[in-house]
């Protein structure tokens, strides 16, 4: 699911009370406020949803270059780990044929 169409979903759910592009203005400053934090080296957490974690990845000396086989050194870089809630979990795994 792209951008566009998570707005047209809050649209959709919202009965259109408010305009897209405010829907839009909305949920760039979600994500704005998520890498904000993240950039601050603190974890964002979403209260049944999950939580974005800041993530080292350690330099490397001996990488190689997949192209050339040359070995090269990388530098330490900064990623982004999320886990989800168990309640989003649970709503991924449920199944709702499932007959016990």
């Amino acid at each position: 699911m792209v951008r566009s169409e998570i707005i047209s979903k809050l649209s959709d759910k919202i009965h259109r009370k408010l305009k897209k592009s405010e829907l839009e203005k909305i949920l760039n400053i979600v994500v704005n406020t998520i890498i904000d934090g993240v950039k601050e080296n603190k974890s964002v957490e979403l209260r049944n949803f999950g939580r974005f974690s800041p993530k080292k990845i350690k330099q490397k000396l001996n990488a190689r270059n997949p192209k050339t086989g040359e070995k090269i050194q990388t530098s330490e870089k900064r990623s982004i780990a999320f886990k989800m809630s168990k309640e989003l979990r649970r709503k991924i795994n449920k199944s709702e044929g499932k007959v016990n």
